[in-house]
């Protein structure tokens, strides 16, 4: 092994544990190794960057934007309309004509787009036959990978593979040399799930999930009924002339205002700066005794004893600046002061960004790098603090820098739990008053005994007397929760559903969105949309509580609720994928056989020999926008910029894995195993090695690390590479095995309701099926030829 191999070896083993860590994005991973790739001087700095020219990049751009453009135009979609309005309603059938229609398009179209344009269509036809969804939606992912593996621009591994064969100096794949082994791949993959992988997807109960996708039916099953009562609010509260957002009905207590009455007038959704006022009636839905928890606390006293506290404090507590790293688990994340707490053993007292202080809601600012904590800790915990790689830097706080910059003085304060309260036995961790009022138990006197920093799990007794850090009118607040006045009548929540006014929509995330990772708080529904997320389904599960602590990911399903004319804007929101549209959106078809043509004279031109697919792609791509099929904005968005930079990022490591040696080093250790068999052994060896590693990582980074390998083994064997790159190829796109190994799988994950274990279930006997068909095929349609 030389110097130049062992290297080469280095970066791929650095690029791979990167991709199945996920600490760094695959993009960023892929530019990691383009740059490491140029220092080490393994390719020139020319070669480090020719990926972005790369004919087979441009190509995959390209067919994203002439993707879009038929998903825009409303061709795809009324095909697809039209092809499953003759479905039937038997299951097997049902699943036959789902999978062969998003397989045809794919072979066109980009699969993970045909999946999120075919996902709406599915789940409507779950709700006409009562199918569950659970048995439709994983065959629909499945066959638009199938169906990618039929022509050259149905998936990029397909081009990436083909752009190998061509930069080898080898006869490269035309067009339609996939469709004959993909399309027999397709029929047997159809077939099996059709007839006995169906079996193996979860079962629901029919009824379930009949009720679960049905507008009528959809608060019955996630309990929105059992979970609705009414607040009066006196008019001598002291909430009266205090906004929604100011009274934390809401954000404290996890309670959704689904209207407020003021006499006659029924206002739906109100927003956070709507003014109470007194006899308002408050229709809430939510968890009652969570409310009752909050009420308990507005049972402590305000007691004048700060200082004194304070001074007994002196000497016991450290306090202390840290800068958040660029990178920790904190970047990017809400402040949750209990969390915090059991994680680094601290106290947040204050957050600085620049000359800006803040003192108070912390809870509600998501976390930046270079941010500096303000922290109260334990002497002996700020050695720990400070080798935590969640924090830059740190240093002391003097009471100079705590006066003149943190003024918390009028944020310190003392309570007492009175004697017989019903506190006694609560805790802050279990109510989340903490994280609810933005609430820090700094210390407790119990006893004649200081206790520096309670556990927040540390239950409370009468005659407590607490420092509190946070602000005094947040008890008023409590107070005010106290005075409401409960009530059991539904009536108005009823009758809103009833006439129209109120609705519930289901969606997901777009693929491309970028609200993918963003906390629930800061995408902020209510504000931002004027609706309210009341559950989330994710795994398999229906998620109704502490959803202010999630991150929204790739494959939730949302139900949302709001008035019709407030869902009608988020159905136009290209964020947002819509399972349960509230009106039938109309799509201008006008320009469809324009984009029709378009694609019609792409295929052809590449098909005759005229142009090469990039050339071509790239001027259908153009003739899209110029007919207005789509405005240059939407092409821009069409574009996968992740895939894009992947792709360009890993070429030069397949180019230096070649020119080292490197993809003859493992090519030979290959050899060593399966190589006495037979060619055919070391192909099947390889394919096994392509569909094992789209476990691990995208599949357009295997194909490129892939060929490299297969191209030297074949030299090796003595044979023309087109056959063994064939069945790389289709391992390469067998995704089926996991959620993460394609983002087809990941979009069905949360409307189907699946968990990881169900991949499991039916893609690996699926991926079997792939590899013997290939394994069959291969000898009869792409026999070995030697060199």
């Amino acid at each position: 092994m030389t110097f130049d191999i062992a290297l080469v070896l280095i970066i791929l083993g650095g690029a791979l544990v990167l991709f199945v860590t996920e600490k760094v994005r695959m993009d960023v991973t892929a530019l990691i190794v383009l740059g490491s790739l140029a220092v080490t001087g393994l390719v020139t700095p020319q070669d480090a960057v020719a990926g972005f020219s790369n004919g087979a990049v441009i190509a995959v751009w390209a067919m994203f934007i002439l993707s879009d453009g038929l998903t825009r135009t409303g061709i795809a979609n009324v095909i697809g309309r039209t092809v499953l309005r003759f479905a039937g309603t038997g299951q097997g059938t049902v699943t036959v004509v789902i999978m062969l229609t998003g397989g045809v398009l794919s072979a066109f179209m980009n699969n993970i787009g045909v999946a999120a344009l075919m996902l709406p269509v599915v789940i409507e036809i779950t709700r006409r036959t009562g199918i569950p969804a659970s048995k439709l939606l994983m065959p629909l992912a499945y066959g638009c990978l199938l169906g990618g593996l039929t022509t050259l621009i149905g998936t990029p591994p397909n081009l990436l593979i083909a752009n190998s064969l061509q930069q080898a100096g080898e006869p490269s794949f035309g067009l339609f040399d996939f469709t004959p082994i993909g399309g027999g791949v397709l029929v047997v993959g159809i077939l099996f799930i059709a007839l006995l992988g169906r079996f193996l997807l979860p079962s629901v109960k029919r009824e379930e999930q009949t009720q679960r996708r049905s507008q009528r039916h959809l608060r019955t099953q996630y309990g929105l009924h059992t979970r609705a009562f009414e607040m009066l609010v006196p008019h001598d509260s002291i909430l009266v002339g205090k906004t929604l957002a100011q009274s934390r009905i809401g954000i404290a207590t996890g309670l959704i205002v689904v209207a407020r009455e003021q006499g006659s007038d029924t206002e739906l959704m109100p927003t956070r700066q709507t003014v109470l006022q007194g006899g308002d009636k408050l229709i809430v839905q939510g968890r009652l005794d969570r409310f009752r928890e909050f009420q308990r606390w507005s049972e402590l006293i305000i007691e004048r004893e700060a200082p004194v506290l304070q001074g007994l404090m002196q000497g016991q507590v450290k306090l202390m600046e840290v800068v958040v790293e660029a990178g920790s688990p904190l970047d990017g994340d809400l402040l949750h002061h209990s969390e915090f707490r059991k994680t680094h053993g601290a106290n947040v007292l204050a957050i600085r960004r620049g000359s800006l202080v803040r003192r108070s809601n912390l809870a509600n600012v998501p976390l930046r790098p270079s941010d500096t904590l303000l922290l109260q800790t334990r002497p002996e915990t700020a050695l720990e603090l400070q080798r935590s790689p969640s924090f830059a830097r740190y240093r002391d706080v003097d009471e100079a820098t705590l006066r003149d910059t943190y003024e918390l003085e009028d944020y310190i304060f003392v309570v007492r739990v009175p004697q017989q309260s019903q506190l006694s036995g609560d805790t802050l961790e279990r109510s989340r008053i903490g994280d609810a009022f933005d609430f820090r138990l700094l210390a407790l006197f119990r006893d004649g005994d200081l206790t520096i920093m309670p556990e927040p799990g540390l239950p409370l007794r009468g005659d407590d007397i607490l420092l509190v850090q946070g602000r005094r009118q947040d008890l008023d607040v409590l107070r005010g929760l106290q005075e409401l006045q409960i009530q059991r009548s539904t009536h108005t929540y009823l009758s809103a559903f009833e006439s129209d006014r109120l609705s519930l929509l289901e969606a997901t995330l777009e693929p491309r969105s970028a609200l993918a990772g963003r906390p629930l708080t800061e995408i902020n529904f209510r504000d931002t949309y004027g609706l309210e997320l009341v559950a989330l389904w994710r795994q398999g599960e229906s998620i109704r509580s502490n959803l202010d602590r999630l991150n929204l990911e790739m494959g939730d399903a949302l139900l949302l609720l709001g008035p019709r004319e407030r869902l009608m804007v988020l159905e136009r929101d290209p964020e947002f994928l819509v399972l349960t549209p509230v009106t039938q959106r109309m799509l201008d078809t006008r320009r469809a056989p324009i984009a029709a043509g378009i694609m019609f004279g792409v295929v052809m031109s590449v098909l005759v020999g005229w142009l090469p697919i990039y050339v071509a792609a790239v001027i259908g791509a153009t003739l899209m926008v110029l007919t207005q099929c789509l405005t240059m904005e939407d092409a821009y968005r069409a574009i996968d910029w992740r895939s894009i930079f992947l792709i360009a990022g890993m070429l030069p490591l397949g180019n230096a894995m070649l020119d080292s040696g490197a993809a003859q080093f493992l090519a030979q250790l290959t050899m060593q195993y399966v190589g006495p068999l037979g060619p055919w052994w070391v192909i099947g060896g390889l394919y096994v090695i392509a569909a094992a590693g789209t476990m691990i990582m995208p599949n357009a980074a295997l194909a490129v690390l892939m060929s490299p390998i297969v191209l030297s083994a074949c030299a090796d064997l003595g044979i023309e590479p087109q056959t063994a790159m064939m069945a790389v190829a289709m391992a390469a796109s067998a995704s089926f095995a996991s959620p993460i190994s394609h983002p087809a799988n990941i979009l069905v994950m949360g409307p189907g309701g699946y968990r990881f274990g169900d991949y499991l279930r039916l893609g690996l006997p699926l991926t079997v099926v792939v590899f013997v068909t290939v394994m069959v095929l291969l000898p009869l349609l792409w026999p070995l030829t030697p060199v």
